[in-house]
C-alpha cells in the first residue's frame, strides 16, 4: 500500500507527572503515553485523516507491546515497527514547570532500539511511494540508524516532500560539530528542513534566521522553516518568504508542540495550501498541544486547529 506519510526514528514511552510545578522527587502519580518525536508526527498526521506509518524499533518487552497497541489505536500503521531482543524499550520522564521549563530525562541505555533500524530491512518501495517522508537528525547520531536514514533519503531521490526534522538533542551527540557533519550528508537529499534556532545553527552554522534560509537554499532545500520561539515562525519557499506570529495559549506542557507542528506541516503540504496558511495552521496545532499535558494523545483534529486559527485572527 502507498502511505501519505512515513516517518522514521524515535519511539518510546513518555512517563509524565500528573502533578505540575513539582519536582520528580515529589511526584506521586504518573501517566503513561506513546512518545518519540517522529512517532508523534505520524500520530498527528493520522489525526488529520492521512494514512501514516512509522519505521522504528522497540524492545521485546511489555512496553514495546504497549507502543504497538497505542499506534493501532491512533490509526498509525505499525508494520515497520519491530523488536530488538536484548534492548529495553526507551522511557522518557519529564518535569512540568509551566510556562517554559520542561526538563526531559531519557532512559535509552545501553542503546535505544530505534537506533538499530537497519538499511537492509527498509521497504524502499514504500519509502519511494509515500507522499511525505519524515526523518530526523537524531536518526543520524549512531549506526546502523545513520546508514538506514541516509539510505531512505537516497531512495527517495528528492521525490515529493522529503522532510528533514533538524531535531538536535545534544545528549545524543558527542558534539555539535559532529552533528553538523552528519546533517551535511543528509541535507542535499531533503526538499524540506525544519527546526528551531539552535537546530539551524547545528545544521548550517548560523542561527540568524535569514542567513540560515540562505544556507539551506545553497544545499538544495526548497522549503526552509525556522521556528523562532516568541517571534513566531519564518518560512521560505523559492522567492516567497512568510513570517507568522505564535498563537498565545496558557501553556501546560510545551514538549509536544514541535511534533504537532510537524504533523500539521505534513498535512498542509499534502493539502497544497498557500505557505502562509500552512504556517498559521502549524502554529495553531502546536499551541493546542502546548495547552495540554500529553504529546501523542493531545494531537488535535483539523476542526480544532481551524477554530483556534479563527479565534487568533479575531484577537489580532
Amino acid at each position: 500500500m502507498s502511505f501519505d506519510v512515513i516517518t522514521m526514528g524515535r519511539i518510546g514511552v513518555d512517563v509524565y507527572p500528573l502533578q505540575t510545578g513539582v519536582s520528580l522527587r515529589d511526584v506521586e502519580s504518573f501517566g503513561k503515553f506513546l512518545g518519540g518525536s517522529p512517532t508523534n508526527v505520524a500520530v498527528a498526521a493520522a489525526r488529520y485523516g492521512r494514512s501514516a506509518a512509522v519505521i522504528t524499533r522497540t524492545g521485546a518487552d511489555p512496553f514495546g507491546e504497549f507502543l504497538h497497541d497505542a499506534l493501532r489505536r491512533f490509526g498509525v500503521d505499525d508494520r515497520y515497527v519491530t523488536p530488538v531482543p536484548g534492548l529495553p524499550t526507551p522511557v522518557a520522564f519529564c518535569e512540568i514547570f509551566p510556562p517554559d521549563d520542561f526538563p526531559l530525562y531519557f532512559y535509552r541505555e545501553p542503546k535505544a532500539p530505534d537506533l538499530e533500524i537497519r538499511a537492509e530491512e527498509l521497504d524502499l518501495d514504500a519509502i519511494r511511494a509515500a507522499d511525505v517522508l519524515w526523518v530526523t537528525v537524531t536518526g543520524l547520531s549512531q549506526e546502523p540508524s545513520r546508514a538506514a536514514t541516509l539510505a531512505a533519503l537516497r531512495a527517495r531521490g528528492r521525490r515529493g516532500h522529503t522532510i528533514l526534522d533538524l531535531d538536535y538533542r545534544p545528549m545524543f551527540w558527542s558534539s555539535q560539530e559532529d552533528a553538523r557533519e552528519q546533517v551535511a550528508l543528509a541535507l542535499p537529499h531533503a526538499t524540506v528542513a525544519a527546526g528551531n534556532l539552535e537546530e539551524w545553527e547545528t545544521a548550517v552554522g548560523t542561527r540568524a534566521p535569514r542567513d540560515a534560509i540562505a544556507a539551506a537554499r545553497q544545499r538544495g532545500i526548497e522549503l526552509a522553516v525556522v521556528k523562532q520561539g516568541p517571534r513566531g515562525v519564518l518560512a521560505a519557499r523559492g522567492e516567497e518568504i512568510v513570517e507568522v506570529p505564535p498563537v498565545p495559549v496558557e501553556v501546560v506542557n510545551g514538549l509536544g508542540a514541535g511534533d504537532a507542528f510537524g504533523g500539521a506541516l505534513c498535512h498542509g503540504l499534502l493539502a497544497g495550501w498557500e505557505l502562509e496558511r500552512v504556517m498559521r495552521f502549524c502554529n495553531a496545532a502546536g499551541a493546542l498541544v502546548a495547552s495540554r499535558l500529553a504529546c501523542a494523545d493531545a494531537m488535535p483534529e483539523e476542526s480544532e486547529v481551524l477554530k483556534l486559527m479563527e479565534e487568533a485572527t479575531r484577537v489580532r
